[in-house]
């Protein structure tokens, strides 16, 4: 019995549903590969007219899971480890530019990517289309230039320190120990001691980023306003107050990252939140609208 003999022995509807089983098994996989490809091809296109080597650190800060189970993406060791590889396979003397997208994750990881990016050689650009906080913004300050979206921010980078009841901040830890003073009790001496440790170590990180940009001095008063406490730590740091701290920013974005952007889609949801007319991917910060 040949297969075109089978199949027209099968139920018209039990064909159906094979053949609806089969499409929703191999649809995701080979939506996937045409994304990757088409961001490869932007990629690639972006390095053919900049010059640059290009990489991508992209984290949708939640996407559903197969079986609607919320999954988070944060800036992890997979991620330092891949980062540092792609900037060890760069020529020495061609720029880099990063395109960050992401909450933040782990110090560890945050500051091996930062280290790594400011040893190279050549220029180093990191390009924020949307947001990179925490350790997105500890990565930032390795570069020669911030080239940031004008609706694009950074974050604060106080440490949070893991305790029984939460993460807390690592200001906020030192101020109750000193506040409460005699009257602490042991845990609450740790938290403040390891806290202290905590703020020391990443001011002394931030200023090594910042050292070959201004002067020591200047990168210290940054240090401090981004680490103890100035801000919470989901605060919102605009392009204006970046540039009025004296960071290295500008509003230089290259087009494509518009575009690139785009191919990297949250998982799909019954209700979109937003929805408007598609248009091409160009800003028109600056520019007069026309009535009518």
């Amino acid at each position: 019995m040949d297969g075109s003999q089978v199949i027209g022995m099968l139920d018209p509807m039990a064909l159906l549903f094979w053949l609806l089983l089969l499409y929703t098994l191999v649809h995701p996989y080979f939506r996937h590969k045409a994304l990757q490809n088409a961001r490869l091809r932007l990629i690639r296109a972006m390095e053919r007219r900049y010059g640059w080597r290009v990489i991508t650190m992209i984290h949708r800060q939640e996407r559903i899971g197969f079986f609607g189970i919320p999954v988070y993406r944060f800036i992890d060791i997979e991620d330092s480890e891949n980062v540092i590889r792609a900037i060890r396979s760069t020529p020495p003397d061609q720029p880099i530019a990063l395109i960050l997208h992401t909450p933040g994750g782990l110090v560890l990881a945050a500051s091996q990517i930062a280290m790594a990016l400011k040893r190279h050689p050549a220029r180093k650009i990191v390009i924020v289309p949307h947001y990179a906080m925490s350790g997105g913004t500890l990565i930032a300050l390795a570069a020669d230039e911030i080239r940031m979206d004008p609706s694009a921010v950074l974050g604060p980078l106080d440490p949070q320190l893991q305790t029984p009841h939460g993460a807390f901040p690592a200001p906020s830890l030192l101020k109750v120990a000193k506040e409460k003073g005699a009257e602490a009790d042991d845990s609450t001496l740790i938290y403040a001691d390891v806290a202290e440790k905590a703020l020391r170590e990443i001011q002394r990180t931030i200023v090594k980023l910042l050292s070959d940009k201004m002067s020591e001095e200047k990168a210290l008063e940054i240090a401090k306003r981004l680490t103890e406490g100035y801000y919470t730590h989901d605060y919102p740091i605009t392009f204006e107050e970046a540039k009025e701290m004296g960071l290295p920013v500008s509003e230089d974005m290259p087009p494509e990252v518009y575009t690139l952007m785009e191919l990297y889609p949250q998982a799909l949801q019954q209700r979109p939140g937003v929805e408007y007319l598609p248009r091409p991917q160009l800003p028109y910060y600056g520019r007069k609208g026309r009535e009518g």
